[in-house]
């Protein structure tokens, strides 16, 4: 069974994806922020994490930053709302090492044809 890392600050948003993947076969945790997802990550084998980029605490981008650091072949998702006025954060998550971004709002399934595409399920 593969595994997933739900890091996202908006309670709704998470236990839908949360709902979503675990009614599709996967393990799903979830974390409220970055640095509790980074601990979570330490702790359990994880096959891909998907991150919020803004959120209070540690943000996305120090999250994947740190995430990639420590541990250089993880696979990471970068989901963000943030208004595109402001310098294109998905874009920098892709330069941290981000293999795909999504912006809000997404359809759910289509999260779900994403993660199945990248863990080649």
């Amino acid at each position: 069974m593969k595994s997933i890392l739900i890091i996202e600050d908006d309670n709704l948003l998470r236990g839908m994806l949360k709902d979503v993947f675990e009614f599709n076969g996967f393990r799903v945790y979830a974390a409220s922020h970055g640095q509790a997802g980074v601990d979570l990550y330490r702790e359990k084998p994880i096959d891909l994490v998907i991150t919020d980029i803004i959120m209070p605490g540690k943000d996305g981008l120090e999250t994947i930053r740190d995430l990639k650091k420590e541990y250089p072949d993880v696979k990471i998702i970068a989901i963000s709302g943030a208004n595109t006025t402001t310098p294109d954060r998905l874009q920098v998550a892709r330069g941290l090492g981000a293999i795909y971004t999504v912006r809000k709002p997404f359809m759910p399934d289509d999260m779900l044809r994403a993660v199945r595409r990248i863990l080649e399920l």
